[in-house]
């Protein structure tokens, strides 16, 4: 059997696309190896009418939905390559080395995150100390917060995280990483900057209390949030060509159209950086639109 489409991930992104999919009445598989970069949330917020919702009662409800639609599959195995086969067509293995055909696919793997190289750090991540204050920050709110960065997003995300709490320390963690530019505009707005190396964050059961910096000074945070360096989970859209941009995602139209002909992209994978549930999930259903109207120009040719 040859699939309409295969859809690579089954995150809001994969899972919005196999819907939209399932109810034009196309052929599908969504291979999910059950692996998100989400994995360590405890709640999912800014999606309306599922505020609150946890990821595994998010994918629970979606499977729920996908299951009313008989020629959409979920198959929990995870697909190592994908080459062309027969012109148009995809040849999908799965890592057992079973192939699938597929006239298109949706490559919705989200992305794979680095965490500052902090000690104890990941104790804390999906607890106290979170990635995104659009999806966390309310939560944070007017809260002693510390922001944890390596990299040279720490002037942007200190702007973003001020919303939220006013009392905020930047940590550096050893690295010049702030220019005197920046310093003095986050200094005005009382943002306190620490250069030191952190040697460990303190708390009990995920709740952080203190951070404890190598020279032996410390300060008390009930909270925070971190830059994390992001990059592709697998080289399947590069193994495919698909054009990237400097930010290493899969470059796309509004329809998730990437420049290889029956190839489209949707979610984290497609975008300058982590997005919440609900972009996720509409660029999942853009994406299927794409396929869809394109396989429809296809048939009327």
């Amino acid at each position: 059997m040859i699939l309409d489409c295969a859809i690579i991930g089954g995150g809001p992104a994969g899972l919005s696309a196999a819907l939209v999919l399932g109810r034009a009445g196309r052929k599908v598989i969504l291979f999910d190896d059950d692996q998100p970069r989400n994995a360590v949330t405890q709640k999912s917020h800014g999606f309306i009418t599922r505020d609150g919702v946890t990821p595994r009662e998010f994918r629970n409800l979606a499977h729920q939905d996908i299951s009313k639609y008989p020629s959409v599959q979920i198959k929990k195995c995870k697909i190592v390559e994908v080459k062309r086969e027969k012109g148009s067509i995809f040849k999908l293995i799965t890592h057992e080395g079973k192939p699938y055909l597929s006239k298109k696919m949706i490559i919705a793997t989200g992305l794979k995150e680095s965490l500052p190289n902090v000690n104890g750090i990941r104790d804390y991540y999906g607890k106290s100390i979170f990635s995104c204050p659009y999806c966390d920050g309310w939560e944070l709110r007017e809260q002693p917060l510390v922001l944890i960065s390596e990299n040279n997003n720490a002037f942007h995300m200190a702007k973003m995280v001020y919303q939220w709490s006013k009392d905020l320390v930047v940590c550096t963690n050893g690295n010049k990483i702030i220019s005197e530019t920046e310093e003095q505009v986050l200094k005005r707005k009382g943002i306190i900057i620490k250069e030191k190396p952190i040697l460990k964050l303190s708390g009990s059961d995920g709740k952080l209390e203190k951070v404890v910096f190598e020279d032996g000074t410390e300060i008390n945070r009930s909270g925070g949030f971190v830059t994390t360096d992001l990059e592709q989970p697998n080289d399947l859209a590069k193994s495919l060509g698909c054009e990237v941009n400097k930010n290493g995602r899969v470059i796309v139209d509004v329809l998730g159209r990437s420049n290889v002909e029956g190839v489209y992209a949707a979610g984290d994978v497609s975008v300058v950086g982590p997005s919440q549930l609900v972009i996720a999930a509409a660029q999942g259903t853009c994406a299927a639109m794409g396929v869809n109207s394109d396989l429809t120009m296809e048939e009327f040719k």
